[in-house]
């Protein structure tokens, strides 16, 4: 590293004196220094607040901000300058070039520069870290002077821009791309650290943006959005926001892509084939596109796209890809590959469903999907043995997959200080420094609580001050305190996540509700400092089956993926799981004991997500009054499937696998695959009993209560009923209902090995 020469410290206080103005000169804290969007947001019902108001504290979230501030304020800036240097004609100053995708040649060169400007700013906005401040003020000073000629600004000549609008650019095909994370960067510059000249420099890019795109036709337009071009759209919007001046919204909807947009806005899967991270993107330019003008089809766009992702592309550790691009939907099991995972995807799906989430601040599954994909993927992407915080490209999810070893950046290895330069490793220092940005949000008077994560929030506006202590999600407990001045009634809204049966919340003490799952815990009142909520979520262990084979299953415990912990040994294939095996650290499998860790600490081992259970044992279900065994109408494998009694014919729709849920059991039909429901989540006697996707609901789950002589009463959680005969009915055919224990024999069930 060469530290910054004093004669350009010299030129870079001069810079900054003008450009940002004597109140940054006099350290004055970060959260003074953010620049307001002219501009608000439509249609939103949830506000986040200014990342310098929320503090991360001693936690795995606070570990990796450690580690990639670390590398922040290490990183040589002459040697990122060098591509833009180089390119416009200026000198490298004796700066040695970066390797991997910054190298001179590399056609990504000059995108990670913008993901630096954006992590110091964010770093200097949430820690007021004057080090990272400096470099990026530093950088946007010599990017100006790139600048000064032609309003141009990459680190590759505009003869390429020239070839992309001709689709005659054999050389990755991304100048846009590169031009994106240059604007973001910018922007963030200019809105967290208030430099005035990172303004400059951005609107002079955008105006050159204006003019190369302007004199496209709309259908050459459309043929250039082809190739990979970032979230022009998303940043260009923002730009509008941030200025209110609409010629860089008319910009931004140029970027609009038709031939992704409008299926996506008729709600069609076409994402099969599509290059991952080109998509990603895109669609939150549309949510923040809908913010801008209110236009629904935007926010259709990004609802949509988020639905179809997240229900049909997303592995259990909330990422999707494989070797970067969607598979057809719903395929899981056949792409457990060396290259699943993009890393870039994830952030941009956390950025998507936090866009998303302020617009409809009620659906919690928005959060439940952002809490997956942090804890498993964005916080176990990251190698915690490097005080640098590098981060992996993908995430294997091969058996026997293992982050930091793989060919260059195919598999999991780590990026390094300065040869590698992936997008993902941009992405890392950019989510990283951000990591507090979801936890809390506000509406009014109200608070909400998304993220069970140590951190402390300023509540300025109010003078409230909320302290958040957990050690989530190795334990299942968080306590809100409140300090500060109170006034009047107003409400504290908790998460409370799908995974969960049975969550208290506890005010000073005394547990005041039991929410249901999947939802928000509201507590209004006339809060005093010194307040106390205590939040206590149990966490199960639940087996997740792919949506493609349901006898290829995850193991899940509350929110975290639970992964086997393999050492050195090799694996080719996935290990065949005994299901009824699995407890919260171990399980058995190949006939042997596993470890069991969560996935965000499985590092320096080979390890396996997936596994087979296509070797579970089956159970026939025997009604003790009748003799005869639950089945399934017809062996149908459609939802809503009706459960009957009939004669052991030995067909596939009569045996069951019985899966570890917690203290209770899901039965999986071996023919359809499905799991046994009550139908509508009903609670009245008589109720249908039907199959239905695994979808997590409390009515898939039965405890088993042995009567001692053989049999069990099969009792629902969600409901209390059990599972009985209608009416007492003897013959084959009849349909299986829930009923209230009343002690007849139909409500009795035998168990018996198939």
């Amino acid at each position: 590293m060469s530290p910054l020469p004093v004669s350009r410290r010299t030129v870079l206080g001069v810079a900054i004196a003008g450009a940002v103005g004597p109140a940054l000169l006099r350290g004055a804290p970060a959260a003074a220094a953010v620049i307001p969007p002219v501009r608000a947001d439509l249609g939103v019902s949830a506000y986040p607040f200014d990342l310098g108001q929320v503090r991360l504290t001693a936690g795995r979230l606070l570990d990796n901000q450690t580690r990639t501030l670390n590398y922040l304020r290490f990183v040589d800036v002459d040697r990122l300058l060098y591509v833009f240097r180089a390119n416009h004609g200026r000198s490298t100053g004796g700066a040695a070039a970066n390797g991997g995708w910054d190298a001179p040649s590399f056609p990504f060169r000059s995108h990670v520069q913008g993901h630096f400007l954006t992590a110091w700013a964010q770093a200097w906005a949430v820690l007021g870290d004057t080090v990272c401040r400096d470099k990026a003020n530093y950088m946007v000073a010599e990017l100006a002077r790139c600048q000064a000629a032609n309003g141009y600004l990459s680190g590759f000549p505009e003869a390429d821009i020239t070839a992309v609008e001709n689709r005659t650019l054999s050389n990755g095909n991304v100048p846009y791309y590169c031009i994106h994370k240059t604007l973001a960067g910018l922007l963030d510059v200019w809105r967290y650290i208030g430099n005035t000249q990172a303004r400059t420099v951005l609107l002079a890019l955008a105006a050159w943006v204006d003019t190369r795109t302007a004199r496209l036709t709309t259908a050459q337009m459309q043929a250039m959005l082809g190739t990979e071009f970032g979230g022009m759209n998303a940043v260009l919007t923002d730009l509008y926001q941030q200025t209110g001046d609409a010629r860089w919204l008319t910009v931004a909807q140029r970027f609009d892509h038709a031939s992704v947009f409008n299926p996506l806005a008729a709600g069609t899967d076409a994402l099969a084939g599509l290059h991952a991270n080109t998509q990603v993107p895109k669609w939150i330019g549309a949510a923040r596109e809908y913010k801008a003008t209110g236009a629904t089809r935007y926010r259709d766009i990004a609802a949509n796209a988020w639905n179809i992702t997240v229900g049909a592309h997303t592995y259990a550790i909330g990422g999707n890809s494989q070797a970067e691009h969607f598979r057809a939907p719903n395929a899981i099991a056949s792409y457990l590959t060396n290259d699943t995972c993009e890393h870039c995807n994830t952030v941009n799906m956390l950025r998507l469903t936090h866009e998303l989430w302020l617009l409809d601040p009620n659906r919690s599954a928005y959060f439940d999907f952002y809490e997956q994909a942090l804890l498993n993927h964005v916080i176990g992407a990251q190698n915690p043995a490097d005080s640098h915080g590098h981060v992996t490209y993908f995430t294997p999810l091969k058996p026997g997959g293992r982050r930091g070893v793989g060919p260059a950046w195919g598999g999991g290895t780590w990026s390094t200080d300065y040869t590698t330069f992936w997008c993902c490793q941009g992405t890392g220092v950019e989510v990283n420094t951000r990591l507090m940005e979801a936890v809390y949000h506000r509406s009014g008077t109200t608070l909400t609580v998304n993220l069970f994560v140590p951190s402390t929030l300023d509540w300025s506006q109010r003078g409230i001050t909320v302290t958040q202590a957990t050690t989530f999600p190795a334990g299942d407990t968080t306590t809100l305190t409140l300090s500060g001045t109170m006034s009047g009634s107003w409400a504290i809204r908790v998460r409370i996540p799908s995974w969960t049966t049975g969550a208290t919340i506890a005010v000073n003490g005394t547990i005041t509700s039991s929410p249901a799952s999947g939802g928000y815990a509201t507590i209004t009142r006339t809060w005093a400092a010194g307040d106390t909520i205590t939040v206590k979520l149990p966490m199960r262990v639940v087996l997740r089956p792919a949506p493609d084979n349901p006898d290829v299953q995850a193991i899940t415990y509350g929110p975290m993926v639970l992964a086997g912990n393999y050492g050195d040994t090799a694996l080719s294939a996935l290990p065949s799981l005994n299901v009824s095996s699995v407890t919260r650290t171990t399980a058995t499998a190949n006939g042997a004991s596993v470890n069991l860790v969560p996935f965000h600490d499985a590092h320096g081992i080979n390890y396996t997500v997936y596994w087979s259970t296509a070797a579970a044992a089956t159970w026939k279900l025997v009604n003790a009054a009748t003799g005869l065994v639950l089945g399934i109408q017809n062996m149908s494998t459609a939802n809503g499937g009706l459960a009957l009694t009939w004669d052991d014919t030995g067909t596939a729709d009569h045996r069951w696998i019985r899966i570890t849920d917690g203290a209770a059991v899901r039965f999986r039909n071996l023919n359809s695959g499905k799991v046994l429901g009550v139908e509508n989540m009903s609670t009245a006697d008589n109720a249908r009993v039907l199959q239905w996707d695994d979808n997590g609901t409390a009515d898939h789950r039965w405890t088993l209560l042995d009567q001692g002589n053989g049999t069990y009463k099969i009792r629902n959680v969600h409901t209390g009923k059990l599972l009985a005969v209608l009416n007492g009915g003897t013959a084959r055919g009849t349909q299986v209902v829930q009923d209230s224990d009343n002690g007849s024999a139909d409500n009795l069930w035998r168990l018996t090995p198939a």
